[in-house]
Order: C-alpha cells, then structure tokens, then sequence
C-alpha cells in the first residue's frame, strides 16, 4: 500500500487498537489473538492497529513482536488493513518498522519513544530516522515525551514524503489547531486521547472526526454506535452513551495508574473474549471493578 493510500484509509470511518493476546505465564498467544481479529474485523473498523498502546507495544520483545504483526497482517488480509504500533529509542523503532513492512502491514503509528526528555531538533531527528528508513506510511503520535510543534512538522512533512498523518494524545486544543491550520490537508488527524469518544464531537469541530476506539474491543456495536452518531451530529445518541456508558467507564478507569489499557482487557474478558492477562508494570482491575465494569456492558445489550 502506498503511503497516500493510508493517508486516504486514515481520513474517514473508526480506528481501533485490538488487544494483544497473551498466555497465562504471559507469552504470546497466536491463536487467541488471530480469533480476536478474525471477530474484531466484521464490525467495519477501517485499520486495526497491531501492537499498538492498548496492545501493550511497550511490553513486547524485539523476537515476538515480529510474530504478532505477521498474525495480524495474514489474519486480516483481504478484510481490513492492519496498521502496525513502533516506537521506544530510534534504533528500535526502525528495527520495528522495518520488520512491520516486512510482515506486509500498511503502515506504522510512531508511538513516543519514552521517559527521556528531548528538544524539538532531536525529535525532528528520531522522525525522520525512522520515516527514512521504511518506504510505506507513517503516522506519528503526538503524546508524553513526544511533542512536536507545527513548525518540527513542517520541517518533517517537506523532508519526508511518506509521513502522512497525525495522531494527538495531549488534549492541547490550541496546538491542536495550530497544527491542523499550518499543515491543512498534507496529514490525515487522528483523535488518540485514552476513552477517544469523550473527546471525538470537539475533535471533529477542530477538523480531526477521525479517532481510534479502545472499547472497541469489548464493545464493538457501541463503539460504531456512537462513531456513527459523531458523524451524523447525533447529538442525542452521543449524550446517550456518555451519560449510560462511557462517564462511568471513566469514573472506573481513572481509579488506577494503567487502566486505560487493563480496563480493555477486563471488558474484553467480561464479553467472552479474553486476552489473558497485561504484562506489568500495568495491573488488574479488582473484582469489585470488574462488577462494576460488567454491570455498564450489560446494560448495552448484545453486541
């Protein structure tokens, strides 16, 4: 696939993150994941992203992560294009995206490369070092240590043709629009703050009605729900699924460092489609959460 041509996939319908799946002691489970993707699929998410943040990218080894995206890509040829998380310090994130495009994914999201700071001439530095070194799209994901400024992206957007889109994890509304007035069409936006449908009728106001969902992956009739009624300005369905759904899923997520992804899991298990366990340093919802969890996916009807 060219780069334009995720551009393209980037530019309209719903974005998700399926989790990854993983054994009792923690290893790679192939079949438990090629399942979820096989069910995940149908419900008309135009990418999945492999490996991504809620399929705990930062846990993954350089010898499995290879395997996961190959699963992913074979699992959903023919059926949805598969977009694969890279990321951490640059030389990994190229061992990454190298291997991504090997395994035929589309594309990768560049996720942040974490916990040292860095000024915007070494960030310039790190996109461009992986851009360059794999010949099909980028997506970079503004979030934590990873923060470029409209200007780094134009620098970028001229020097690398194959960076096509934008993803915001921050929330800054006024560097959001920044970006989105300098670089107009060059990039496809993407909505990527945790619990994206909170967020998604204001980022649609700023010209990003794109988003990933991450409840997508225990509720996937929900999650199109409510992406439909962001497109349409279905302002009462949205107000709906907030006020019975997602302000309380928050309300529970936000009880613990982590839960954004273990959360996922959790609902996913709930649902009949376990993933197994997350990886530490994330942890496990409680079982009075996972009550609490399991009453609001109830009270949604089948999916």
């Amino acid at each position: 696939m060219l780069p334009q041509e995720l551009k393209s996939i980037m530019s309209h319908g719903l974005l998700s993150f399926p989790l990854t799946d993983f054994h009792a002691n923690g290893d790679f489970n192939p079949k438990g994941y090629a399942e979820r993707l096989e069910w995940l699929a149908p419900y008309g998410a135009s990418a999945l992203f492999a490996a991504g943040g809620t399929g705990e990218f930062f846990s993954l080894t350089a010898d499995e992560y290879p395997a996961i995206i190959r699963t992913a890509v074979d699992t959903c040829r023919g059926k949805v294009p598969i977009i694969a998380g890279a990321g951490g310090p640059t030389r990994f994130a190229i061992q990454c995206a190298q291997a991504a495009e090997a395994a035929g994914a589309h594309g990768i999201l560049l996720l942040p490369h974490y916990l040292t700071e860095a000024g915007q001439e070494g960030l310039i530095a790190h996109v461009e070092a992986v851009c360059k070194s794999v010949k099909f799209g980028v997506i970079v994901y503004n979030r934590g240590q990873a923060r470029l400024s409209p200007d780094s992206l134009a620098i970028l957007a001229e020097r690398c043709p194959n960076l096509i889109g934008f993803k915001d994890g921050i929330g800054d509304i006024e560097l959001m629009s920044s970006i989105y007035l300098k670089m107009g069409d060059r990039f496809s936006y993407l909505g990527g703050l945790p619990t994206a449908e909170v967020y998604a009728a204001a980022y649609k106001a700023l010209g990003t009605p794109v988003y990933s969902s991450a409840v997508f992956n225990f509720i996937p009739k929900t999650a199109m729900e409510f992406y439909q009624a962001v497109a349409a300005d279905d302002h009462a369905t949205q107000h709906r699924l907030l006020q019975q759904f997602f302000m309380p899923y928050l309300e529970l997520r936000n009880r613990g460092q982590g839960y954004a992804v273990s959360i996922v899991k959790a609902g996913a298990k709930l649902v009949g489609h376990d993933a197994g366990p997350v990886r530490t340093p994330l942890s496990e919802l409680k079982p009075a959460e996972m009550e609490q969890l399991d009453r609001l996916i109830k009270a949604l009807g089948p999916q």
